[in-house]
């Protein structure tokens, strides 16, 4: 379940309702400003045992790549290893707060690729990276253990576009995909055979989305079945459209969330 928005406690409450129920991941939504994610996240790792915790999805290169990896690596403490990252390289909206942040798409991809570098390096144990575009350093003999997950590998899932090989290439070294620009199940089918003959494992994740009826079990399995034959790993029910915080759309998530995911 990917919640819309709401307040902190809200979403909280939610995440809690959401393991109760049946589902096998909350993922929230990390804006420029509001409630921070990886706050209400660490929130959620305390109150829930079972349910994966990500974002859906990280702007890696509007956020520093060593602080994403401390937020991480603490909520994957938090959890007992139940900590996804997903990233991509932000959307430049009319809604886009104007902080100065790179918007030419072509650095942003090279920043994703060292950023993902970077925090890979930090999560095993490494003091120091140097890449194109991030330089990190730590003046001490012993690295900082006590910050590293509790995953030997934390997943990362990384927006991906088909049928691009640049932007396709990048999922090599990461450990899902969040596919961009739609497109159906033979798409979907036709990427997953594209990844795992260039290397990629046979069980990479690969996501979709959509919205699921929560009154007819019958018609949202018949909703679902067909990316799961095509190679998918995770359903992500959404509820994208605006308004994002009003207390109708609460009230629906909520009953959305109560009536279980699509079995």
């Amino acid at each position: 379940m990917v919640l819309p928005g709401g307040t902190a406690p809200e979403q909280v409450e939610q995440a809690v309702l959401a393991e109760q129920s049946g589902w096998d991941g909350v993922f929230v939504w990390e804006a420029a400003s509001g409630v921070d994610a990886w706050s209400l996240l660490a929130a959620m790792a305390v109150v829930t045992t079972r349910v994966r915790l990500g974002t859906m999805l990280t702007p890696l290169p509007w956020r520093r790549p060593w602080k994403v990896a401390s937020q991480v690596a603490t909520v994957d403490q938090l959890s007992n290893g139940r900590a996804v990252l997903g990233i991509g390289v932000g959307a430049v909206t009319d809604d886009l707060p104007l902080t100065g942040e790179t918007t030419d798409l072509r650095e942003r991809a090279a920043m994703m690729d060292d950023g993902i570098d970077l925090m890979r390096t930090l999560w095993a144990g490494g003091t120091s990276h140097h890449g194109p575009h991030y330089d990190y350093k730590v003046e001490r003999d012993d690295p900082a253990e006590v910050g590293r997950p509790v995953q030997d590998r934390v997943p990362i899932w990384v927006v991906a576009v088909w049928p691009r090989p640049k932007s396709l290439r990048r999922v090599l070294k990461c450990d899902g995909v969040i596919p961009g620009h739609g497109g159906g199940p033979d798409e979907m089918r036709a990427m997953r055979a594209w990844l795992v003959e260039r290397g990629a494992p046979e069980d990479l994740d690969i996501l979709t989305e959509g919205e699921t009826p929560g009154d007819d079990p019958a018609a949202a399995r018949a909703q679902v079945a067909p990316w799961a034959d095509a190679g998918c790993t995770w359903w992500m029910e959404t509820r994208w459209e605006l308004p994002h915080h009003s207390p109708e759309r609460m009230r629906e998530i909520r009953a959305r969330i109560a009536a279980g995911p699509p079995a």
